[in-house]
Formats: structure tokens, C-alpha cells, sequence
């Protein structure tokens, strides 16, 4: 099937006189004829589900769609996107080790990197999205577990050069974990370029509508666990599950199987049957909504490009810009309907502008169907130091512009409006 049709048709066929719209299972457990039937689902957790702690029936339908779109073998959704990146992260990293991130990335995920797992004794590597091969390859350390950047950065917008940054992982023995949460199956697929683990914040594209926070990871199946002796989690035997060797056991996805009966078991940060539910509407929408987020942000971008009031304009789609290359080589059916753009004048003159726009909704959300706005100094990257937001891309002037998929037009009309105020 063409990725169209597999947003509607993957994960979930009705049999015989069952609902044709994935239902929703309401029920945190399960039930089983013996004893020795449940023994053995502990044995074997991919026999059934076990309890709502870490699987539904609704959500392993949402799993197995998002899993096909990617490209992956198998999914894990989880209750947040925050969730999903911490979880890939420790699925394989524990006290002692390193791991290798680009300073693009969303400033939630720059403190939890730098920050919480610090504390927890993990090193965060930080790399400018842009340096040479050989810059990347020396930034590996004999403890390093994994890279990790994102497709498209929030909100510098930066585009990671995938491949460049699976090469050096691949040659360093550890793999590669891209948070593909603004491109989207529809528009980028990056295990298709060497990347081993996908991860998205569902809560933005693939939902929509801003109605349930989520996250998902996605294993692609693809990576030798056992090749550098690097990961004993994975090779050797988890002692907290009777023993289980899971490169052996389930050498079709041992990341994600570990990470359900290890994180999810002990975290239970897995997401409610309805938010589910929900969030499967949004994906059987997905490839027609891509496609006007980005035509309606080619227009808007254009119109911000020639504004004498806007300082610089960041949508890697137009022509010009520096990733320009990177999102016809990545991204060739557009690069999402986010922009970021500094006016002149510094943040003042910014909140001015945005305080005065009327359709747009000043709110901390992205990737909506309606059009919404953000100053990121102020909100999502408002923790960090000067130094953090000059490496992540951010300045005081700096705004987040989402797209909607309201007419272009007046989306054009609420900024002229708000430019007319300032």
C-alpha cells in the first residue's frame, strides 16, 4: 500500500461483523482461562497483553499504523513525547555512559538532556547540527551509546543531514535516534536514510488537533545490537525479566520489546485508550493535511521573506536557505508548515507583534490545524542560558509562526494587520 493508504488501513482489520473504526477498549486489564495462561504471557509478553499499564488493544492498532509509516518493524507509544525521548534514551544509556545530541532540538528535550539525565549520571555530547564528519566523529567517547537529533528542529528549523549522521554513529558502533515530529512519515522517513530508532511527539502533526498529548517510538528493526559488544542490555540476560536475552528471544525488535517490559513496565507512561483513539483520526487525515500546511507555509514564508519589518525568515523550503539542499534531498514533498522569523527590533517589538495578532492563537502548542503562534525565549526555551539559546538558534526577536490550515489569505491578513500595529 502507498503511505496514503496506509494511514487508513494499517494496524487494525475488522473481521466479520466487527466495527469498521478502530474501537476503544476501555479496560485496564485482561482476563485468562488459568493461571498457567497468564505464567506463560509473562514468559512471552508478545503471546497477549498483560495489563493497561503498558499495552491496549487500541494503542497496539495506533503502534502497528505508525510502525508501517515509518518503515519500522514495531512501536512503542508512550504518554508524551518527553516520554518517548527519555525512553529511547534509557533503554540503552545508564550511569556511566554518554550519548551524542544535536544542540537544534527542542529546549524541553536540550533540558532533559543536559539537566535530569545528568543527574542520572548520563553525559549529554552536545554538536553543532552542522559540523564536518570529521567534527561529529570526534565527538564519540569510548562510553558513547547513541545520536540523536531531529529531522526538523524546533524551532531553529535546521535540518539534520541524516545520513551523515548515520554514518558516523554506524562507524562508531552505536545507533542513530531522530525525533521526526515535524516532518511526519508523509514528508521524510529516516530509517529510509540509516537511522535506527524514530521518535515523534504525537501530540503535534500526527494528532492535529491538539486534543491528547502523546509520544511514540519506532524501531526499525535494522540494527546489530551484538556487532560492537557495546550493549550488554540488549545481549546479555535481564535479570529483571526472568533472564530474557532479548537480541535472541525477539531479534525482530529488541529495542522495543525491552523498552516495554523494562521502561513501560516500570514508568507506566503509556497513553489512555482514548487518547488513542483520538490520536488514529488524526493519522487517517495526515497526508492531506501535510499537504496544506505546506503549501499554505510556502505562501506565508514568501510573504514574511520580503517584509521590510521582518529581520531574517527560517523555512528551510524556500529557496535561499541554507537547508534548501538538504530538504530536496530529505524532504522533497516540503519542510512541514512551521516558521521561525526575528523581527527587527529585538523582543519588544516581537511580543508587540504577536499580542496583536487576532486569528493566530498565542498559545504553547505547534504543528495545529489552526494557526498558532509562540515566542520561544519566552515559553518552551525559557530555562535555558544565553549560550543554550544562541547554540539552539534563538534570539530575542524570534517567533514560531504554525500554519494552519485556515485560507492562506487570511492568514496573510492577520499578519498584515499585527505588522500594521508595530
Amino acid at each position: 500500500m502507498k503511505i496514503e493508504t496506509k494511514c487508513l488501513h494499517e494496524g487494525y482489520t475488522p473481521k466479520n461483523g466487527e466495527p469498521r473504526v478502530v474501537p476503544i477498549v476501555q479496560s485496564t486489564t485482561y482476563v485468562y482461562d488459568s493461571t498457567d495462561a497468564v505464567a506463560a504471557v509473562f514468559d512471552d509478553p508478545t503471546l497477549s497483553l498483560i495489563y493497561g499499564r503498558f499495552e491496549n488493544p487500541t494503542t497496539d492498532a495506533v503502534e502497528k499504523k505508525i510502525a508501517a509509516l515509518e518503515g519500522g518493524v514495531a512501536a512503542m507509544c508512550t504518554s508524551s513525547g518527553q516520554a518517548a525521548s527519555l525512553c529511547s534514551i534509557l533503554n540503552i544509556c545508564e550511569s556511566g555512559d554518554s550519548f551524542i545530541a544535536s544542540t537544534a532540538i527542542y529546549g524541553g528535550t536540550i533540558n532533559l538532556f543536559s539537566i535530569t539525565l545528568k543527574k542520572l549520571g548520563i553525559e549529554c555530547i552536545w554538536v553543532d547540527p552542522d559540523c564536518t564528519e570529521e567534527e561529529l566523529m570526534a565527538a564519540f567517547k569510548p562510553n558513547t551509546k547513541l545520536v540523536f537529533g531531529e529531522t526538523i528542529a524546533n524551532p531553529s528549523l535546521t535540518v539534520l543531514d541524516i545520513e551523515k549522521f548515520a554514518k558516523a554513529a554506524h562507524a562508531n558502533g552505536v545507533p542513530l535516534i531522530v525525533d521526526n515530529t515535524f516532518a511526519t512519515p508523509i514528508l521524510c522517513r529516516p530509517i529510509e536514510w540509516g537511522a535506527d530508532i524514530v521518535i515523534h511527539s504525537t501530540s503535534k502533526y500526527m494528532d492535529g488537533h491538539a486534543v491528547q498529548v502523546g509520544g511514540v517510538i519506532v524501531d526499525s528493526g535494522k540494527f546489530d545490537w551484538a556487532a560492537s559488544g557495546k550493549f550488554p542490555c540488549m545481549t546479555e540476560p535481564d535479570e529483571s525479566y526472568h533472564g530474557t536475552i532479548y537480541t535472541e528471544k525477539y531479534p525482530f525488535a529488541p529495542f522495543i520489546v525491552k523498552a516495554r517490559m523494562q521502561l513501560m513496565r516500570d514508568f507506566g507512561c503509556y497513553p489512555a485508550a482514548n487518547s488513542s483513539f483520538l490520536l488514529n483520526l488524526g493519522l487517517e487525515t495526515l497526508p492531506v493535511r501535510m499537504k496544506q500546511y505546506v503549501e499554505n507555509a510556502k505562501i506565508v514564508a514568501e510573504y514574511l521573506n520580503n517584509n521590510d519589518k521582518v529581520e531574517s525568515v527560517f523555512y528551510p523550503g524556500l529557496e535561499g536557505n541554507k537547508y534548501y539542499p538538504l530538504v530536496q534531498k530529505y524532504l522533497p514533498l516540503g519542510a512541514s508548515g512551521v516558521i521561525s522569523f526575528s523581527i527587527k527590533g529585538g523582543r519588544p517589538v516581537a511580543v508587540k507583534f504577536m499580542d496583536s495578532l487576532k486569528l493566530a492563537s498565542n498559545e504553547v502548542h505547534v504543528a495545529d490545524i489552526r494557526t498558532c503562534v509562540l515566542h520561544p525565549a519566552s515559553a518552551t526555551h525559557r530555562q535555558l542560558t544565553e549560550e543554550q539559546l544562541v547554540a539552539a538558534g534563538i534570539d530575542g526577536g524570534m517567533i514560531r509562526f504554525s500554519v494552519g490550515l485556515e485560507n492562506v489569505e487570511d492568514i496573510l491578513d492577520d499578519l498584515k494587520q499585527a505588522f500594521a500595529a508595530i
